[in-house]
């Protein structure tokens, strides 16, 4: 049997140590996550409301009620801010605070914008409209890494833009939903990219999954699904038959920035460094906003009359603090439960279950157990990379699976089917409250995630990109 502390990613030595111990049961360290759930569904499927600040208050809630139950509060908050601290947790805020800032410069310097600008400058019909906004979103996503952050942007100005063309409502919210989820699930600046990445550790060598070797493995999933997905927006935009031309509309100038994001993408691959990546990323990106007049210098950093700071290093990094907020959170509620011996315990019924004795069983294992974690998450698929991952990176260790294939089967699990339900969906609730469609309408155009869900299928079952840890950490076909 392991060890909580061995199943933590990165739990000091010394806190090997007895499971906390509740009244009532074992069964209680469940409390905290119960009510997390609870808040999730509450919000998502009641409220239809998405926030990640009232998703952090749940969580934060589901704390105290934890502790209630604690024989050693003094134990107990112990394990939660062992959770808070690891090096996962502090890895993954830090990322997430720069790239915050980059996302920003990204947005507040008009790529979208310029995206407007070409197809109306090309006179793109309703018909080709349709996959014209799913490759759009797909890179404003890619060079943003925020999905919800891309939807936002993208709703109020292709939709709007497309419904007027006469493009199918149901099919281009789809295409915008499907993009910002493609962007999420191969960016190398994503959230839950970086989740998935850091929560998977070598096992013959030191350090987690770098995110730029994940990303580079990751792509032929995400590339085909988004390849077929195109296929099926040109068809139906075709389908929908002829519509009028777009009149001039959006700032060519913002297509410059492109620049920065492909620089910034090239060199996260190549260097296998996502800091590295970044730090290039924002000065090219500095540079060519400020030579081109996208960029004001107090865009920068600056202060308003009244005396607030400005600029999109401010912006950006109050726009990504929710989502640090909530990975605080989370990462507490995963100290209760791996210092509980929870997670030890689900783990051993996994690992001990005849399906996971393979490397095929243990990735079904770990593609229903992620796909379940994420709806019952309403779609908030960082929080339930986050929570689930540890549990992934032993099971998947166990039968030699390198660090790689399990972090991408996990990712892209969470970022199929299990993220776009009808009625627990946080991405499903977004596009419909930025339209007038129904949840199921909005499902049933978001392409993406269900072919990529119906792609990682294939590739559990024939092995497709499965790799193994040598005895160095590199990938190989067969130990």
């Amino acid at each position: 049997m392991t060890s909580p502390a061995t199943i933590a990613p990165d739990a000091d030595a010394d806190t090997a140590r007895a499971p906390l111990d509740f009244r009532g049961g074992w069964g209680a360290a469940l409390i905290p996550l119960g009510v997390f759930l609870a808040v999730s569904v509450w919000f998502f499927a009641v409220q239809q409301t998405f926030d990640f600040l009232a998703l952090t208050a749940g969580a934060l809630v589901g704390l105290l009620a934890g502790a209630l139950f604690a024989r050693s509060p003094e134990r107990y908050w112990g394990a939660v801010f062992r959770g808070v601290g690891s090096t996962s947790s502090s890895t993954i805020i830090a990322i997430l605070a720069i790239v915050g800032m980059y996302a920003q410069l990204i947005k507040d310097t008009g790529l979208a914008d310029g995206m407007v600008w070409l197809a109306t400058s090309l006179g793109v019909s309703g018909a080709v409209f349709l996959p014209f906004t799913f490759v759009s979103t797909c890179l404003v996503a890619l060079s943003t890494g925020s999905s919800i952050g891309t939807m936002f942007t993208i709703f109020p100005v292709l939709y709007t833009a497309g419904v007027a063309l006469g493009t199918p409502e149901a099919l281009l919210a789809g295409a915008i939903v499907s993009g910002a989820i493609f962007g999420d699930n191969l960016a190398p600046i994503s959230d839950t990219t970086i989740i998935s990445s850091t929560s998977q550790r070598f096992r013959h060598r030191a350090g987690v999954a770098d995110i730029s070797g994940v990303v580079r493995s990751r792509s032929r999933y995400a590339l085909t699904a988004a390849g077929v997905s195109l296929v099926v927006f040109v068809v139906a935009g075709i389908a929908s038959g002829p519509a009028t031309a777009p009149s001039p509309a959006g700032d060519p100038t913002g297509l410059l920035m492109l620049l920065p994001v492909i620089v910034m993408l090239v060199v996260a691959v190549a260097l296998r460094s996502l800091f590295t990546a970044i730090t290039i990323g924002l000065a090219l990106g500095v540079i060519t906003g400020l030579l081109t007049g996208l960029l004001p210098a107090d865009g920068i950093l600056g202060a308003d009359a009244e005396g607030h700071a400005t600029g999109f290093l401010v912006a950006g990094l109050a726009a990504i603090l929710p989502t640090i907020a909530l990975v605080f959170a989370v990462f507490g509620i995963m100290g209760v439960l791996i210092e509980s011996g929870i997670i030890e315990r689900l783990t051993t019924v996994l690992v001990g279950s005849r399906l996971a004795s393979t490397p095929r069983g243990a990735e079904a294992i770990i593609a229903v157990g992620t796909s379940v974690v994420t709806v019952a998450y309403g779609g908030v698929n960082s929080a339930s990379m986050a929570t689930f991952g540890p549990i992934v990176d032993e099971l998947g260790a166990r039968v030699g699976l390198h660090p790689y294939r399990r972090a991408n089967v996990m990712d892209c699990f969470a970022m199929g089917v299990a993220c776009v339900v009808p009625l627990l969906s946080a991405f499903v609730f977004i596009g419909a409250a930025l339209t007038d469609l129904d949840p199921v309408a909005v499902f049933v155009g978001s392409v993406y995630p269900l072919v990529l869900t119906a792609v990682m299928i294939v590739a559990v079952v024939t092995g497709w990109g499965r790799r193994f840890e040598a005895a160095d950490g590199s990938p190989v076909r067969a130990l």
